[in-house]
């Protein structure tokens, strides 16, 4: 299996790299692990990206937001029903609707009623002000000062409208409640259990020469995105090392007290369509009968220079991570047909 994983993992980043600058491809299946890289880290020295190359991972950040919440849930430090608004700074105005106040599920299953960008976002990016950084503003302050005068378009827990507001509030909150900053709570909580040390907002300065060059659809090179305090919508940096370890402890359950807090992530389950559903921070689906009615769950993230994708199937072992840095074209296609590959391969093998 390790030849064929290997293989395949290859010819996904070389079919990636036609279209993007450079890529790193992993997949995993049982204890074997493939990480392929392809094209050019688009950096001075042009080396070909590797296991240890830092990409902004964009919206790949939610399911790490979301997982803390089940981590201070399953430790009796913030409740999954619990209002927004008790997480908040005192006297901060969260809008509800019908008498149906935001919880911090609601946040985490994009079933708040919020709106997909915090209020003020399009104005300045239409004036060309942020448009190489659109989330630079996003301050508590302004997150706050905006949210106090945004109406819910449903009640919460009624309706699916992904929100990049609603995870990055969801950042905020339990930041607040955890007395931290967001990339601390994240590290304490998620990244030292596992080992992940790539895994950050702040790139210093031993990390920052592994850092992969953002590019624009034209193959133009653009700056790093900074999201401020929307941070748990999309700020994170991280290495196909680390997002391996990552979705091995979604396949495996991970160390004690982060084990707890999976399973909690994904007993939560809300759905979207008669195939589709939403857990904390993941979307899932199962594939159709025809095509072997596996099960994927997913997230895809893109920034203003990268794209990603992470992918697992917990009922064969499987996983699949994709890394571009170019936003040209998203890398989940392939990085689909690769998992679902996987899985057609595992079902016909003989037991």
């Amino acid at each position: 299996m390790a030849q064929e994983l290997a293989t395949l993992a290859r010819q996904t980043a070389d079919r990636l790299a036609e279209e993007h600058v450079g890529v790193v491809v992993a997949a995993v299946a049982d204890g074997a692990v493939e990480i392929r890289g392809a094209g050019s880290t688009g950096t001075r020295e042009g080396r070909t990206p590797g296991p240890d190359t830092l990409f902004e991972i964009g919206s790949v950040t939610k399911p790490f937001t979301a997982l803390a919440l089940a981590r201070l849930a399953s430790a009796g430090t913030a409740g999954l029903d619990e209002p927004l608004a008790d997480l908040l700074p005192a006297g901060t105005a969260v809008p509800s609707r019908d008498g149906r106040q935001i919880s911090l599920e609601h946040l985490a299953t994009h079933t708040s009623g919020l709106p997909r960008l915090p209020r003020g976002t399009l104005r300045p990016a239409l004036l060309g002000r942020t448009k190489a950084d659109p989330y630079a503003h996003c301050t508590a302050d302004s997150l706050l000062s905006g949210l106090a005068r945004t109406r819910l378009g449903a009640v919460p827990g009624k309706r699916f409208r992904y929100s990049n507001l609603g995870a990055g509030l969801l950042g905020l909150a339990l930041a607040h409640r955890a007395g931290t900053d967001y990339e601390s709570l994240i590290t304490r909580e998620i990244c030292a259990p596992l080992g992940m040390t790539d895994t950050v907002v702040t790139v210093d300065g031993a990390r920052s020469g592994r850092c992969a060059q953002g590019h624009a659809r034209r193959g133009r090179p653009v700056p790093p995105w900074h999201l401020s305090d929307l941070a748990g919508a999309g700020a994170l940096r991280s290495t196909a090392t680390d997002l391996v370890a990552f979705v091995r402890a979604q396949l495996d359950g991970g160390p004690e007290g982060l084990a707890e807090a999976i399973r909690l992530s994904r007993t939560v389950e809300r759905r979207t369509s008669p195939f589709a559903w939403v857990h904390l921070g993941w979307m899932a689906h199962r594939l159709h009968p025809r095509q072997g009615a596996h099960l994927q769950i997913w997230h895809n993230g893109g920034t203003g220079g990268f794209s990603s994708f992470v992918g697992f199937d917990p009922e064969k072992r499987l996983a699949v991570i994709a890394l571009g840095n170019t936003s040209r074209r998203p890398v989940d296609g392939p990085a689909f047909d690769l998992l679902r590959t996987l899985q057609q391969e595992r079902a016909s093998a003989p037991h």
